[in-house]
């Protein structure tokens, strides 16, 4: 992404109530955050290209123990990851007085629902992307979820 089109953005947001936008390109994506410091991300380079690095603005102090507690707590567990497909809330169950869809301990197969995630008033059924045991349940239900976001472990 060139300067031109990443100083753009930012003033976009900084005018805006917007407080955050994330943008993906083939060249890498681009998250800016209203009062945080945008960051960009070299897309994924095939094994025969030799190794780019980014380079981000260093973050402060605060910034830094803030992100490290949410860093820390999905990689202690061990096994895959189901991930939020979308930005949204995370829901347990299909309404409020019905059973959860999955516990810690529940065998799942592949394509069987584990939440719903609701964005734009849409109610969106999370299918599990492999068969195996829900080791634990990351997210709270009512949740806000970002794109990408580990929900459960499952081995």
């Amino acid at each position: 992404m060139d300067l031109r089109k990443l100083k753009t953005l930012i003033d976009l947001v900084s005018e805006s109530n917007v407080t955050e936008l994330e943008i993906t390109e083939a060249e890498g994506k681009v998250r800016i955050v209203k009062g945080g410091a945008p960051v960009f991300v070299p897309a994924p380079v095939a094994a025969a290209a030799p190794a780019l690095t980014a380079i981000a603005p260093a973050a402060s102090a605060a910034q830094q123990e803030a992100a490290a507690p949410a860093a820390a707590a999905p990689a202690a567990a061990a096994g895959a990851s189901i991930t939020a497909p979308m930005v949204g809330t995370f829901y347990r169950a299909p309404n409020p007085t019905a059973d959860a869809f999955v516990e810690v301990g529940t065998q799942v197969k592949e394509g069987q629902i584990v939440c719903i995630i609701e964005a734009m008033k849409i109610l969106n059924e999370i299918e599990a992307d492999r068969s195996g045991t829900i080791k634990q349940i990351l997210v709270e239900n009512g949740q806000a979820v970002e794109y990408g976001q580990p929900l459960f472990i499952i081995e």
